[in-house]
C-alpha cells in the first residue's frame, strides 16, 4: 500500500520533468510542448488508474502490442516513404511567403537596437542614462554624440551605436574626429534565446529558418554594403550557435 502511495506520489514529478527535458533537449515550441503534456498526462492517468485496481493492465498492453505488430509490419514501407516525406515538407517549406515586417533586436546595457530585415533600416530605444526611453530618431547628432561618450563604458553599446551612427550619420566621424572602433564579439554571453532575439526569430525555428534569416540579414547589414563589423560577426554569432 505504502508503495503505491509512493509511485502515485513520484508519477506527476517524473513526468513533469520528462516533458522539461525533452522541451529543452529537442527545442520544442509550446505547440509541440503541449501535445506532449496531453500524451504524458494521458499516459499518467492510465498508469494511476492501473496501480489503483480500476483498470487492468491488459487495457494498455494490448494497444501497445498491436501498434507493435503494426510497425514491424509496415515498418519497411513506411522508411521507403520517408524521403517522399521529408521532399514534400521541403517544398511546403520553400513555398511558404516569408513573414513581412521581420524585425531582430540587439540589446546591450545602453541600448535596444532594432534591425528591420525587409528594408534594413534600423533605429534603437536607450536604456538607461539622460536620453533613456527615446528613439535614437529622435536624437540630433549632438546628443547621439554625447550618448556615445556615455556608452564607452560599454562596448557593445558604443559599437551598436557607432553602427547606427555609420548607417545614418555617414560625416559624423569627421565631424567627431573619431576613428572606427575594432569590432569585438563577446562569444561566451551567446544564448539560444539571444540568437533568436537577433535573426529575428522564434524557439522551434528549422535550420532553413535560421540560413533564411541570416542571409537577409547579411544582405542588409553586411561591411561591404554599408553595414557594420559588429553586427555583421554578432549575426554570423547566432548563427553559427543555432546550427550547432
Amino acid at each position: 500500500m505504502i508503495f503505491r502511495l509512493l509511485v502515485l506520489i513520484l508519477l506527476p514529478v517524473m513526468a513533469y520533468y520528462a516533458v522539461k527535458s525533452a522541451r529543452t533537449r529537442f527545442n520544442l515550441n509550446s505547440r509541440q510542448t503541449q501535445i506532449l503534456f496531453a500524451i504524458t498526462a494521458a499516459l499518467l492517468v492510465v498508469a494511476v488508474l492501473i496501480l489503483m485496481g480500476r483498470l487492468p493492465i491488459h487495457f494498455i498492453l494490448a494497444p501497445l502490442g498491436a501498434a507493435g505488430a503494426f510497425l514491424l509490419r509496415f515498418l519497411p514501407t513506411l522508411l521507403r516513404l520517408l524521403p517522399f516525406w521529408q521532399m514534400l515538407q521541403s517544398r511546403t517549406a520553400s513555398a511558404r511567403p516569408r513573414s513581412s515586417n521581420q524585425n531582430s533586436t540587439i540589446r546591450t546595457e545602453f541600448l535596444a537596437m532594432e534591425l528591420q530585415h525587409d528594408t534594413g533600416n534600423m533605429d534603437g530605444t536607450v536604456l538607461k542614462g539622460p536620453f533613456v526611453n527615446q528613439k535614437l530618431s529622435e536624437l540630433t547628432l549632438t546628443q547621439l554624440l554625447e550618448l556615445r561618450e556615455i556608452c564607452v563604458t560599454d562596448s557593445d553599446s558604443l559599437q551598436v551605436l557607432e553602427a547606427y551612427l555609420d548607417r545614418t550619420q555617414e560625416e559624423w566621424r569627421a565631424q567627431s574626429g573619431q576613428e572606427k572602433t575594432t569590432a569585438e564579439v563577446d562569444e561566451s554571453t551567446m544564448t539560444r534565446e539571444l540568437a533568436l532575439e537577433i535573426l529575428g526569430l522564434e524557439e522551434g525555428a528549422s535550420e532553413k529558418d535560421i540560413s533564411n534569416a541570416h542571409r537577409t540579414l547579411m544582405q542588409r547589414l553586411h561591411p561591404d554594403r554599408g553595414g557594420s563589423d559588429y553586427l555583421a560577426k554578432k549575426i554570423n554569432l547566432a548563427k553559427d550557435f543555432l546550427l550547432k
